[in-house]
C-alpha cells in the first residue's frame, strides 16, 4: 500500500504550517491528488517537500527549485539535474562568501569607531591635573 498524506500530517512532520505547503501548491511545486476538498498527499509530493525545504535553506530561488524539481521529472533526469544544482550552488556560495568578507570589514570598521568612541569618553573622565 502507497503511504498517503494529510497537509497537517506533512506540515507537523516538516514543522511548517499547512499555509505554506499550500503556497507551494499555488507555485506549482506540489500536486497532490483531491479526494473532493481534501488533499491526498502521496510518498511523491513528501520527497518533493523535503528537496524544496532544503532547496530554500540552500537559498535557492523559488525559480530555481521550480527548475530543478522540473529536472526531476524530466528524461535528462539525475545528471542534469546534478549539474543545474551545483550551478545554483556555486552561484550562492560566492554570495555567500562575499558576504561572509563583507560582515568582516563592517565589523572590523565598528570596532574601531567603538574603540575611538570609547577613548573619547575616558579622555573626558580624566580628572584635570592638580595645579600644586
Amino acid at each position: 500500500m502507497t503511504s498517503r498524506y494529510t497537509i497537517s500530517g506533512l506540515a507537523e512532520q516538516f514543522d511548517i504550517t499547512a499555509r505554506t505547503i499550500r503556497f507551494y501548491e499555488d507555485e506549482g511545486l506540489l500536486a497532490p491528488e483531491r479526494d473532493g476538498t481534501r488533499r491526498i498527499y502521496r510518498e511523491r509530493d513528501r520527497v518533493r517537500l523535503r528537496l524544496i525545504l532544503r532547496a530554500k535553506r540552500l537559498g535557492f530561488s523559488l525559480a530555481e527549485i521550480r527548475e530543478t524539481l522540473e529536472l526531476y521529472d524530466s528524461e535528462s533526469g539525475e545528471d542534469a539535474q546534478s549539474r543545474y544544482v551545483l550551478r545554483v550552488i556555486n552561484k550562492h556560495r560566492a554570495v555567500l562568501l562575499q558576504q561572509q568578507e563583507d560582515i568582516r570589514h563592517v565589523l572590523e570598521d565598528m570596532a574601531q569607531v567603538e574603540q575611538r568612541i570609547l577613548d573619547k569618553i575616558a579622555s573626558r573622565e580624566q580628572p584635570p591635573p592638580n595645579p600644586n
